[in-house]
């Protein structure tokens, strides 16, 4: 038995653990509070992309007349990808590199669209990335089947998110309500199945769920009522990055038919107190809350009336990856590029230097927002024992600093620290590109395993990254980009288009100076997104001052 059941709901990421719940688990654990935590989507990919899984796929009724050619070939190929689908599944946990050599035959996958758009393979890997060329094409295989379960199975079905378009908008409750009403869809058979052995297991007396997506929302709420439906007795929270920007003013008492408390921000102190008032409810008179949401009087009510203060860094341990199934996640490489494979492929530490962004000026940026706007970094000290702590719990070495932006003197202390300690790991971080990150810094970084960053160069024009804020100049990023490819760190910049007053003329220089960038080989990845005004953001909280009337509408949910 255990207090607490902490659930990421399908689907994240492939690779490796969304860490909000190992976070949780791991300040748990400082309180010697029970929990056991579960990664849904992982356990239910695997079982959909088992021998069981595709026969169960393929054993759905479909008018072959009817669907695509894609489909149709798919559907012919049914017995081929039910007698490789556990190899191919066991080579991308890394069980079977060997299977790489038949991969790369071109003779042993099935083939249907997806492989229609290959790469120019030996431009992408070389002559020696067997392992990588293998991972591609698997992953194209898996893609194929993908588009197989969307067409004629499930519409909402993806890798990383499922029903997603029901998350997007937090306008209103009723599409997702009508969802939840509807019979469960095939993969939530699949989801409900683990949930319930979850359950059975770990008897808690609480159920955590972290959403950090919309592409979470449904299945939390799919969850959620099963719980209520079949073992009403437990209560259920949720938390995480959805309910912290979308949910803020939560009106419906619709969702709480589903949800006892939905919690914002930091999630460590509202949690204690659940479990207080929940496991030791005779300790209280009257119960205490933070940041929570409920319904009291029949009513949707925000409690906050604790006084106890939210945990510094230091006090919140070391993330806590037990329960999860490290050994089963698995690595894909959509997209033949090695720095962009860095979010799909291997298992990485997650870790955070700060708390919040040092900058949080950025006009478009959530910064009113705690989660941003609370800025505290971590000693180096303790961000390295931390990580000394995970490889013994783990044995991974991989490190991803999930910050908002870490900062360049941080980074050299952490850094520093490593070499003190003769540790050998691989990490990653974002950042912006400040011009602290000079040629020394940047071979120091690497000296300590540093292989990559990311940052926001958002657009290519001195005169819109002034309007943003952004406190940086395009000279300033091509500087510092060659200072992290001169020193062998690969590069990734987030980009976007559309942001108001921009025109279309600086939408094309900004298009072609990315390209000299990429040309000059100081830039090795990049993604572009069309700008999207959010109501915590300056932009969203006062438009007018850049000449922009939002089309709002009330928030029901």
């Amino acid at each position: 038995m255990k207090d607490l059941l902490l659930i990421t709901p399908p689907f994240t990421q492939l690779n490796t653990p969304y860490p909000a719940t190992a976070y949780i688990k791991g300040f748990l654990n400082t309180k010697n509070i029970s929990s056991y935590q579960i990664d849904l989507g992982i356990e239910v990919i695997l079982n959909l992309f088992s021998k069981n899984g595709i026969q169960k796929i393929f054993d759905k009724e479909i008018d072959i007349e009817t669907v695509s050619e894609n489909s149709q070939r798919i559907f012919a190929l049914r017995n081929e990808y039910s007698k490789t689908i556990d190899q191919v599944i066991s080579f991308l946990q890394g069980k079977t590199p060997t299977l790489a050599r038949q991969i790369c035959s071109m003779n042993f996958l099935p083939e249907a669209s997806r492989f229609n758009q290959l790469d120019d393979m030996e431009f992408a890997f070389g002559n020696m990335g067997l392992q990588d060329k293998a991972k591609h094409l698997a992953t194209l295989y898996l893609e194929d089947l993908s588009d197989y379960i969307v067409e004629n199975v499930d519409s909402d079905f993806g890798f990383s998110r499922y029903a997603e378009r029901l998350g997007k908008s937090a306008n209103s409750f009723d599409d997702l309500y009508s969802k939840l009403s509807d019979n469960q869809t095939f993969i939530d058979n699949f989801t409900l199945k683990i949930l319930q052995e979850k359950l059975e297991l770990t008897q808690p007396k609480l159920v955590c769920f972290s959403v950090p997506f919309p592409g979470n929302l449904y299945a939390g709420f799919r969850c959620a009522k099963f719980i209520k439906e079949n073992y009403p007795h437990i209560k259920i929270a949720m938390g995480g990055g959805f309910p912290n920007t979308e949910l803020r003013e939560v009106k419906d008492k619709r969702v709480f038919e589903f949800f006892d408390f939905i919690t914002l921000d930091d999630g460590e102190v509202p949690l204690e107190l659940l479990y207080e008032n929940i496991c030791h409810p005779e300790q209280s008179e009257e119960p205490q809350y933070k940041r929570t949401f409920l319904i009291e009087n029949k009513e949707v009510t925000y409690k906050n009336n604790s006084k106890r203060h939210d945990y510094k860094q230091s006090e919140i341990g070391t993330p806590d990856y037990t329960d999860l199934q490290l050994d089963k996640y698995i690595s894909v490489i959509e997209i033949a590029n090695p720095m962009h494979s860095l979010w799909s492929d291997g298992r990485w530490n997650k870790l955070t230097m700060a708390h919040g962004c040092y900058w949080g000026k950025c006009t478009f940026c959530d910064i009113s927002l705690d989660y941003i706007k609370i800025y505290e970094p971590i000693s180096a000290k303790i961000l390295v024992d931390r990580m000394e702590e995970l490889i013994q719990t783990t044995g991974e070495t991989g490190f991803h600093f999930v910050d908002e932006a870490a900062p360049p003197a941080l980074m050299r202390e952490v850094a520093l620290e490593i070499l003190r300690r003769n540790l050998v790991v691989t990490w990653w971080t974002n950042i912006r590109f400040e011009k602290s990150f000079t040629r020394d810094l940047c071979f120091l970084l690497k000296l300590s395993g540093c292989v990559a960053v990311s940052g926001g160069l958002e657009v290519a024009s001195d005169r819109l990254l002034k309007l943003i804020d952004k406190g940086i100049s395009v000279e300033q990023v091509a500087q510092v980009t060659r200072n992290f490819t001169e020193s062998g760190i690969m590069i990734h910049a987030y980009l976007m288009y559309g942001y108001p007053t921009q025109t279309i003329q600086e939408t094309v220089d900004s298009l072609e100076m990315v390209r000299q960038l990429f040309e000059m080989g100081i830039l090795q990845s990049g993604f572009w997104h069309q700008f999207a005004m959010t109501a915590h953001s300056p932009v969203g909280l006062t438009p007018e001052e850049l000449g922009v009337t939002p089309n709002k509408q009330e928030t029901l949910i």
